[in-house]
């Protein structure tokens, strides 16, 4: 079992239990899944950098990436239906709880100029949505090994109702949330 997943069932779910007054225990909020994105809009005209996205995201995540086709046309971006721009992950279980434990505990820390995450990217029903603007935070990207310096979305979908509850979970977890945003 992964640290952050033992801190969560040990400490984390009675002190939100209690802290936000909950009746039932089902009701205590949990982190569902990860999604991690990455968008490669220059894939229209280097098809190679789509398979470098899937590559750094493979080594990031430890999980194979599933390839975007766009869903509608748009002209003013030379875009067409059906055409590869992106790449995803879904991270559940083990994984997620892997990744999670990085993201916090490791990359974050090592961003440039670092004063916190924005608490206000919040959904309206508990899912937190944090974009990236390099991959070479993660310390499993080798710098020599990149074409190009691409960014990426992480979205935390949460169990929790509201956004309060959510954002008072990820804040136990350690999420380094900026001060009077």
């Amino acid at each position: 079992m992964n640290k952050l997943q033992e801190q969560y069932k040990q400490e984390i779910a009675p002190a939100l239990f209690k802290e936000l007054g909950l009746k039932n225990v089902m009701q205590i909020p949990a982190i569902e899944k990860v999604v991690v994105n990455i968008g490669v809009g220059e894939a229209l005209d280097n098809p190679k950098a789509l398979e470098a996205a899937v590559n750094d995201l493979t080594i990031i995540t430890g999980q194979k990436p599933v390839v975007i086709a766009a869903k509608k046309a748009i002209s003013n971006f030379k875009l067409r239906e059906g055409r590869q721009i992106g790449v995803k992950v879904t991270l559940r279980g083990q994984k997620m709880w892997a990744f999670l434990d990085r993201l916090i505990n490791i990359a974050l820390p090592r961003v440039r100029d670092f004063r916190g995450i924005s608490a206000d990217s919040f959904d309206g029903r508990g899912n937190y949505t944090l974009g990236l603007t390099e991959q070479l935070i993660f310390p499993e990207i080798q710098y020599d090994k990149i074409d190009k310096l691409r960014g990426m979305e992480v979205s935390i979908v949460t169990t929790a109702e509201t956004d309060d509850h959510a954002r008072a979970l990820l804040t136990k977890f350690g999420m380094p949330f900026r001060k009077g945003n």
